[in-house]
């Protein structure tokens, strides 16, 4: 039986390693081909340009910077994305309201319910 990711490329954009690395173990225990990670606005924008991502996961904060210009990019090329944070307020940016936010510490299960949402057809 496929994995949920089963051969998907997955951007995930964070700052913190030891929450990437937990996310990186969650990707891949959902079959997930390549996780590409990036931990800074820059970084973010240099991949999404050069390279082609089934979905992402978004940091909201990276280093004290919001990630906007980061959601932008992806929108604009189509890759669907989820945020996650460790804010407790909601605060979104207009036209991304609509975008499924993962609450740190998230959990296996949460993250593949947000998963199957976000790459339903």
């Amino acid at each position: 039986m496929d994995k949920l990711l089963s051969g998907r490329r997955v951007l995930v954009v964070e700052d913190e390693i030891l929450v990437l690395m937990m996310i990186e173990d969650m990707l891949s225990d959902l079959g997930c081909e390549s996780v590409t990670s990036a931990a800074t606005i820059g970084q973010a924008i240099a991949l999404i340009k050069t390279q082609i991502f089934d979905a992402a996961m978004l940091d909201m904060n990276l280093d004290g910077d919001d990630s906007n210009t980061v959601a932008d990019a992806l929108a604009e090329r189509g890759v669907p994305f989820l945020y996650s944070t460790g804010n407790s307020g909601r605060d979104m940016r207009e036209g991304f309201s609509d975008r499924a936010v993962l609450r740190k510490p998230f959990s296996f299960d949460e993250l593949t319910a947000k998963l199957e949402r976000l790459l339903s057809p």
